[in-house]
């Protein structure tokens, strides 16, 4: 079984952060592919270890990602 996550990747210095904000399971990488692919494995990591209880209790299954327009300055 597979299921579509959502992972947030932005830069942080010299290396780049993913978040999947459904379970906030967070890792990083020295590119956006290495990223990427170490918050997957985290996340197979996380779903083979934890129990049905702890998923559902952090699982957010409504997670929007959108831009908000604001004034500066």
């Amino acid at each position: 079984m597979t299921r579509q996550m959502t992972a947030i990747i932005e830069r942080e210095g010299d290396s780049y952060v993913a978040l999947c904000p459904e379970l906030d399971i967070a890792s990083q990488g020295t590119s956006v592919s290495e990223a990427r692919a170490n918050l997957k494995e985290a996340l197979e990591l996380f779903y083979e270890a934890a129990s049905a209880d702890e998923i559902r209790r952090r699982l957010h299954d409504e997670v929007y990602v959108t831009h908000v327009e604001v004034a500066v300055g």
